[in-house]
């Protein structure tokens, strides 16, 4: 019954693998690693099979490399989702009432959502062969990679899961498993390229690691869901768990957010108990005096810890060790931001609809103005704040560290690149929760479109980069990345790098795609802004809310 004759099971496939989405998504991932095959496949008009390949290695590096990081991220968007949504269906309690067993439940949901991955995995396989032919790869190296990929897709299916079912909204689960999964990739890509020229290491490390972590943590994971689905602490008030604020400061686990203290009362003040002053914004003050911990104060801890964790690492390797690579750890900044944003903003109008409180909503005499300013400022404060505890081990540096201090403006730009950023990101998200139906959607799309604008871009200049023989005839690719603030980060222009020879040279950087990159953001600032309250006034005005 756990895969056989599983119902759950059976039911999630149909509607999966019926839909248009799996056919555009299975359409769309072909042709994204067709994509990278044909940019790295080698363009020496001989190539000896009978040696080491190198140009044949680095092309399978960079389809496997891929290949991980697309599926990776796409995981989470399958199956964070797989419990949660059940909760915000309110069929919840009907799937535990059920005679099917709890291990049967969460078995049939994990299969469900990577069956379509694993399909997409599989259907890779033509493209890969025919890298073989061009010799210095052999199967069994690639048979390890997949094995490597598919394992890993069971350890990150089954993090997202266990996330769906401590969560009673879709978007935490999704975030919660984003920021676990995220230093499991970078550790996965790093150790994959750092082995590239240890084939038979790398061929037996990946052969044997990454199925038993996945073996091992990954049935962890699925043991201790199934037993909280056997016994739910969050049934009888329509799958929602009452929480008590109180009881949850004192026995939380970890991180302990005290509501009365500061930094803490930054992004969530103390309930009011007194009357709201005059002409403030009743939208703003009830999101940020209740809204954000309905739900509990799960997911702020572990969002807050996860990050924290993250940081100590890379703030000692990049803002002491490595300080003129200070635009990485502040590139992590901006990840951090790219995942927490978009949580707070993609479900501002998608939560009404889906309470069924839109209609009272917009039959109020609040202005449109109130109501959109109050629910992209929630927003912000709540996400920026988040971001800012990951800002004061630059001030640390600044104070410990003299070749920071030299790049004291290089800091500043790396600043403003981080807020705009942040002030993008959020925007977004509201833009997309005024446009569809479901905050799920609207988290996905947003996620999405930061990919493709920030990403996509910086990926295919590294790539024409690493394999092209002339490197300086593709620097111009570089202005792809206008509108990343990854490439921002790393133009910004350094007055002083000190050599491991205590040698002080200059960085020059690109101060032109520096300038441009705010100009873009500006320019999508104010698009978003205009879009939404374009949508707001002609779609929920005009023609209703859909």
């Amino acid at each position: 019954m756990y895969v056989i004759d599983n119902p759950v099971l059976q039911r999630e496939l149909v509607v999966n693998l019926r839909t248009p989405r799996a056919f555009w998504l299975l359409l769309l991932y072909q042709v994204v690693l067709g994509g990278v095959v044909l940019i790295a496949y080698p363009r020496e008009e001989r190539i000896d099979v009978s040696q080491q390949s190198g140009s044949a290695q680095r092309l399978v590096d960079f389809f496997f490399l891929g290949q991980f990081v697309l599926a990776s991220l796409m995981t989470p968007s399958f199956a964070a989702g797989s419990i949660t949504n059940e909760k915000e269906r309110k069929t919840y309690e009907m799937l535990l009432a059920s005679p099917i067993r709890p291990g049967a439940i969460v078995m049939g949901k994990l299969v469900a959502a990577l069956t379509h991955l694993v399909v997409l995995i599989i259907a890779s396989l033509p493209i890969i062969m025919l890298c073989l032919p061009l010799g210095g790869v052999s199967i069994f190296e690639l048979i390890s990679a997949y094995l490597a990929i598919l394992s890993s897709l069971f350890l990150f299916g089954a993090i997202s899961v266990a996330s769906s079912s401590y969560f009673q909204r879709t978007s935490s689960a999704l975030v919660v498993s984003y920021l676990a999964i995220l230093p499991l990739v970078i550790l996965g890509t790093v150790g994959w390229q750092s082995l590239a020229s240890e084939s038979e290491l790398r061929l037996w490390l990946t052969s044997v690691l990454p199925p038993t972590a996945a073996l091992l943590v990954g049935g962890w994971l699925l043991w201790a869901t199934r037993r909280r689905l056997l016994y739910p602490p969050d049934v009888g008030s329509q799958a929602s768990e009452v929480i008590d604020l109180e009881r949850e400061g004192r026995e939380g686990l970890g991180l302990v957010i005290q509501r009365d203290q500061f930094p803490d009362r930054l992004f969530a003040p103390p309930r009011r108990r007194t009357l709201m002053a005059d002409g403030s914004n009743p939208i703003y003050d009830k999101e940020l005096h209740a809204e954000l911990f309905s739900q509990g104060t799960l997911m702020l801890r572990l969002v807050i810890q996860i990050s924290m964790l993250l940081a100590i690492p890379l703030m000692a390797i990049f803002l002491f060790a490595l300080s003129d690579l200070a635009s990485w750890y502040f590139g992590y900044v901006v990840v951090f931001n790219m995942l927490a944003a978009p949580v707070f903003t993609a479900g501002s109008v998608t939560n009404e609809r889906e309470r069924q409180t839109l209609d009272l909503l917009l039959t109020t005499i609040l202005t449109p103005q109130q109501m959109l300013s109050g629910k992209l400022l929630i927003g912000l404060r709540v996400s920026l704040v988040l971001t800012g505890f990951l800002l004061w081990p630059v001030l640390l540096a600044l104070m410990l560290n003299a070749q920071v201090w030299y790049n004291l403006t290089a800091m500043a730009i790396y600043l403003l690149v981080v807020l705009s950023t942040g002030l993008v990101n959020a925007t977004l998200g509201l833009f997309y929760s005024t446009l569809v139906r479901k905050t799920s959607a609207a988290l996905m799309l947003t996620y999405s479109s930061l990919l493709v604008l920030y990403c996509l871009p910086v990926a295919i200049h590294y790539l024409a980069w690493s394999v092209s023989e002339s490197p300086e005839s593709v620097a111009w690719l570089s202005w792809l990345g206008v509108a990343s603030p990854f490439a921002a980060l790393a133009a910004v222009p350094l007055q002083a790098t000190i050599t491991a020879l205590g040698e002080v040279e200059p960085y020059a950087g690109q101060p032109r795609l520096v300038i441009a990159f705010f100009l873009v953001q500006s320019l999508l600032l104010s698009g978003l802004l205009g879009g939404i309250v374009w949508l707001f006034r002609d779609r929920w005005r005009l023609t209703g809310h859909d």
